[in-house]
């Protein structure tokens, strides 16, 4: 099954969008039904353990890009995520794993797959942002081969959940975006390669997605 949409993020820029993109914790609160998003080492993921450590965590959202950069997606990375998603009559939680392929402003691509009871997919998906006249526009596509349950209810089904999701998804990227420039008092601090000093440019890089010095 394929997958693809735009869509539109008024009033902010690529900047202070793939800043937010690039916050694991800001992405966990954005996507609906997700229960934790997490980074993991390779082997298999005990979904059970990451349960009992997440109801122990503290984590605050920020807009500093220092604190971002610590924790940013980095391509390479496996993500490990517990998320809820109403497919027509049914609400499976799926247990997911996700590898960042490729991370570079302004795209990003990742792999991955899930399972929730007798349902399973296997997914590729990508993003990409560019200026517009209001903001910032995001282009996205995703490939899925998708089994058991969930694949008997066909496109005609998928098809409209996932756009929720998604549609969801950047809706409340817009309000965090939002919100973090009320609580600071103005816009969202964003990192800018220009005139960095040695410390200021690892930052820079590593929200960027790209390697150091590069």
């Amino acid at each position: 099954m394929e997958f693809s949409g735009t869509f539109e993020l008024e009033d902010t820029t690529t900047e202070e969008v793939w800043l937010a993109l690039s916050d694991p914790v800001m992405i966990e609160s954005a996507l609906p039904g997700c229960e934790f998003l997490v980074r993991v080492d390779d082997g298999d993921v005990d979904f059970d353990a990451l349960r009992e450590e997440h109801a122990d965590r503290d984590v605050e959202p920020t807009s500093d890009p220092e604190v971002i950069a610590e924790r940013a997606f980095e391509e390479g990375g496996r993500y490990a995520a517990v998320m809820q998603i109403s497919i027509g009559p049914v609400n499976p939680t799926f247990e997911t794993v996700v590898t960042i392929d490729h991370r570079e402003q302004p795209a990003m691509e990742a792999s991955g797959e899930g399972s929730a009871g007798d349902s399973s997919f296997e997914m590729t998906s990508g993003m990409e942002l560019s200026e517009t006249d209001d903001g910032v526009g995001v282009e996205w596509e995703t490939e899925a081969d998708v089994f058991g349950r969930i694949a008997s209810m066909g496109q005609r089904v998928i098809n409209p959940a996932a756009n929720q999701v998604v549609k969801r998804f950047f809706s409340s990227v817009q309000e965090e975006i939002r919100e973090r420039e009320i609580a600071e008092g103005g816009e969202v601090e964003a990192a800018e390669p220009a005139e960095e000093s040695g410390d200021d440019r690892g930052i820079v890089d590593r929200i960027l997605g790209r390697s150091e010095g590069s």
